[in-house]
């Protein structure tokens, strides 16, 4: 599933929400210097935040597709599994991870983020966790039960979002700690909201993992389901986002 974004890139770079400016600043600001590492940039969502905030990113991210579409918009992206990646010598003030962290094997991005952080470098990695009204939230778990009636989760979880998080944060915190390499990670959280159309949200809901790779006649029946639900609000909605956060910086040392 890690490597199915890319299959609508241009989309996936379109409809996905950005992230709060204050949770940039407060990077930009824990961080000792300007370069950044995003990993699994994806097409540059974050990458491009950053940079606007006057710092020099490199992207690396899995999936070509995705690295691709990155360049075009203006960022250095090499291609490879972060745990994989040779960084051929080169050292961050910040890493960070937008969406992609849970992806990885936690103990080795937590083992490589160390290895290419200087001392005092920030790792942050961040995910944006949407609360849409109860109407909305019950139609797609709704539809899922019915056109995934196999799927590996709990398709009642998307009511609950953000308590569906708390174990990717503890073990993306249990890795850190393993290293021996971080100071004690931290939680931050940004509570922020965006208005979404009917056409607008169904934009952006092939992009989400669950449905990345759904068959073309099980997707529009997934998008026919949540529209009828969004029409019933009247043909919009207001989503309320928590950006959840683990960050700690590098301790001093080789």
């Amino acid at each position: 599933m890690a490597e199915s974004f890319g299959s609508d890139a241009v989309r996936y770079d379109r409809a996905r929400p950005r992230y709060p400016d204050a949770l940039v600043a407060a990077i930009v600001a824990g961080s000792p210097g300007p370069d950044v590492l995003d990993v699994g940039c994806g097409t540059g969502i974050a990458a491009r935040q950053f940079q606007a905030a006057g710092c020099q990113v490199l992207g690396v991210d899995v999936d070509a597709r995705m690295a691709d579409l990155a360049r075009r918009s203006g960022l250095a992206a090499e291609v490879a599994a972060f745990e994989a990646w040779d960084p051929a010598g080169r050292d961050f003030d910040a890493v960070i991870s937008g969406q992609t962290w849970h992806w990885l094997d936690a103990a080795a991005g937590a083992a490589k983020a160390a290895q290419v952080l200087r001392p005092g470098g920030r790792l942050a990695a961040f995910w944006n966790v949407g609360q849409p009204p109860p109407d909305v939230a019950e139609a797609v778990a709704a539809v899922c039960q019915r056109v995934m009636p196999d799927a590996p989760f709990n398709p009642r979880a998307t009511t609950k979002p953000l308590d569906g998080y708390q174990p990717l944060l503890a073990r993306a915190a249990d890795a850190i700690r393993g290293t021996g390499r971080f100071h004690p990670p931290q939680q931050w959280r940004f509570d922020w909201q965006c208005s979404y159309t009917r056409d607008a949200w169904l934009d952006q809901l092939p992009t989400h993992g669950v449905f990345t790779r759904l068959l073309p006649d099980k997707l529009a029946e997934v998008l026919t389901h949540v529209g009828a639900a969004i029409d019933a609000l009247g043909g919009s909605f207001t989503m309320s986002y928590a950006t959840v956060t683990v960050t700690t910086t590098r301790t001093g040392g080789s």
